[in-house]
């Protein structure tokens, strides 16, 4: 069995804990990825076993994409794992057994076990985190194989946070023909101290279930194997508070009345289904009965955001409906620093790919770094006058993106950067994850990553090996990595 772990965090001190039962686990993995997701601050210090990457701050899905593809192609397995929990001792050899399945098993996920205080009934956010241990296919532990996550493209980064993700990757998984099962090793997740808001904030997730019901239709939940949740009781008692609201603006005094006895009524209902198993301090009583009367609204507000955004959402990836490739050694011969148009000279097949392109109504641009203008040793008119006379062999374009900066000037639009891509697919009117970048070094995959972009590295003489073992989709020309391209159009 060889495995890789990949633990997304946002810096909670936990994850010093788990590393350490890492470390005395007997059957040890081919490498540990910890993907830090903070959008800033000082970048975390594990020691030089542990692989540290960052996430940029666009939640768990896209973190744990990042993680994976950068782990070694030799690892059959990955192993998710959330930065809260906590391993037995005799983890990996359990997850030796669970590992040893037929190779139509994609995926096999360990038990949650969710340590409560016997001596009182658990409080209402305490009931919630146990519920993780019913959730199907929950990342706090799982495993996939490294060939189903990239037959599934991966989590579904358009959601920005721990809810639904994993539930929609293992359907989409499931739907390819993979097969999950339930392992026998467990992890332990304390439920962590929470403030007093959070059973509010946590209905954010509302809109997650909107992008769930636009992708997959409106039988998500039994799809998903998701229990059924509360938001038709929640909406029906936002219309009795509005109705009675209007009434009583419109002197419609009967209806106000009515109204208002059905919205006191619903929400008497929702306090008392979260007070009554709980441990019913006064506390929890006033927290329960203040939060059940916000929540409706709230949960109510935050589908309707969700069902605009994701109106017209497709699966995941989705369609593609851009290409940017990288300029020198991609799409014409490097000539480093060439700031004389005669020397431009398409690479093999690069006419050719284009032209299937535009035939098939992908949009196509250009996203280049040119330091030289930073260094000095090019002025911006001949870059220009270069990317005219490449326009004229191969294009036109339908964007040119280039920054002319240096590694040092710490600018936002220099690959590895996101700026460029993310400029492009404004200027081109699609979303990051609409668009495959094209390019001949692992800068040019960081930088799709970094936007949400798909890639494909196409290798040339000066690709290192690390940088081709690090992308998550290699071809071999510009023919091969177009005709990737057309498939998943």
């Amino acid at each position: 069995m060889s495995y890789a772990v990949v633990i997304p965090t946002v810096g909670r001190a936990t994850l010093t804990e788990l590393l350490a039962d890492l470390a005395t686990q007997p059957n040890q993995p081919d490498e540990i990825v910890v993907v830090d997701d903070r959008r800033g601050g000082e970048p975390l210090d594990l020691g030089s076993e542990i692989r540290v990457l960052r996430g940029g701050g666009r939640g768990p899905a896209a973190a744990r994409n990042r993680g994976w593809r950068a782990t070694s192609s030799s690892a059959d397995w990955v192993v998710f794992l959330d930065d809260d929990i906590r391993l037995s001792p005799d983890w990996s050899r359990d997850l030796a057994d669970d590992l040893r399945v037929p190779d139509s098993v994609a995926g096999v996920q360990g038990r949650i076990v969710v340590p409560l205080d016997e001596g009182r009934a658990p409080t209402d956010w305490e009931r919630s985190t146990a519920g993780l241990e019913n959730a199907r296919w929950a990342t706090a532990d799982m495993a996939y194989r490294r060939d189903a996550l990239r037959r599934a493209d991966g989590f579904d980064e358009r959601f920005p946070r721990a809810y639904r993700e994993d539930a929609e990757l293992a359907l989409r998984i499931r739907r390819q023909g993979g097969d999950l099962r339930q392992g026998k090793r467990h992890v332990l997740h304390p439920a962590r101290a929470e403030g007093y808001w959070v059973s509010v904030r946590v209905q954010r997730g509302n809109a997650d279930d909107a992008l769930m019901k636009a992708v997959h239709g409106r039988n998500w939940r039994g799809l998903a194997e998701c229990p059924p949740g509360r938001f038709r009781w929640h909406l029906l008692t936002v219309l009795a508070g509005c109705t009675a609201a209007g009434g009583a603006v419109a002197g419609r005094r009967r209806l106000a009345v009515g109204a208002a006895g059905a919205w006191f009524a619903l929400t008497v209902d929702f306090a008392r289904r979260r007070i009554a198993p709980g441990p019913r301090t006064r506390d929890e009583i006033s927290r329960m009965s203040v939060t059940s009367v916000v929540i409706p609204p709230v949960a109510s507000w935050h589908r309707l955001r969700g069902w605009w955004r994701h109106r017209g959402a497709t699966a995941w990836p989705g369609p593609v409906r851009a290409v940017l490739f990288d300029r020198d050694g991609t799409l014409v011969q490097d000539v480093p620093y060439n700031g004389d148009p005669a020397k431009v000279a398409p690479m093999p097949g690069a006419s050719d790919a284009i032209r299937r392109l535009r035939k098939a109504g992908i949009k196509v641009g250009v996203v280049t770094n040119q330091s030289g203008v930073g260094r000095g040793l090019l002025t911006a008119e001949q870059v220009a006058a270069v990317n005219q006379r490449i326009d004229a062999e191969l294009g036109p374009f339908e964007t040119w993106q280039i920054c002319p900066h240096t590694a040092d000037d710490g600018c936002a639009c220099r690959k590895p950067a996101a700026g460029m891509v993310l400029a492009a697919a404004e200027d081109l009117g699609v979303r990051p994850q609409e668009v495959v970048v094209i390019g001949d070094i692992g800068t040019d995959v960081q930088a799709a990553e970094a936007a949400g972009a798909r890639s494909v590295l196409v290798p040339t003489g000066v690709t290192k090996r690390d940088e081709i073992d690090a992308a998550p989709v290699v071809r071999q020309n510009l023919a091969e990595a177009v005709d990737l391209v057309l498939e998943r159009r």
